[in-house]
């Protein structure tokens, strides 16, 4: 009787565990997409106090930049970002992913400040993007 009561919480231990630390997660939230704001032009917020700081007085200006220059860098730098998000890695920095696409016209300022987004976050938690420019990833 004791050996059947053993087997009994041993089996059913792991049941009770696994469906109490199974994590639910809703996609909704975890996904950065682009939105147009009431100009018709494409919006990027960002909600960490450092990042205005960090555009003023950090950050090259954006007439060192041309949008191809931007829309390239971005395109991969999503790619790279959305893989470390899927794979987990840097969970205490990379908490969503990023919808972009890459064929459609975003302009210049939401290029930049997307850009910037990435060169943020090397400079604030040390996160290598390996897609930065030679300038931005050397300045920091």
């Amino acid at each position: 009787m004791k050996n059947l009561i053993i087997i009994i919480t041993l089996t059913l231990f792991p049941m009770f565990s696994y469906s109490q630390n199974k994590p639910q997660k809703n996609e909704d939230e975890a996904v950065m997409k682009p939105e147009k704001n009431d100009d018709g032009e494409w919006e990027l917020t960002v909600i960490d106090t450092q990042y205005d700081y960090f555009l003023n007085a950090i950050a090259q200006p954006i007439s060192q930049y041309s949008e191809s220059y931007l829309k390239n860098r971005n395109t991969f730098l999503v790619t790279e970002w959305n893989s470390y998000f899927t794979s987990g890695r840097y969970r205490n920095i990379i908490e969503s992913s990023i919808q972009y696409d890459p064929t459609e016209k975003y302009g210049i300022k939401f290029e930049y400040r997307l850009y910037q987004v990435f060169a943020y976050v090397q400079w604030k938690y040390g996160l290598k993007m390996s897609g930065l420019g030679a300038r931005d990833a050397t300045r920091f």
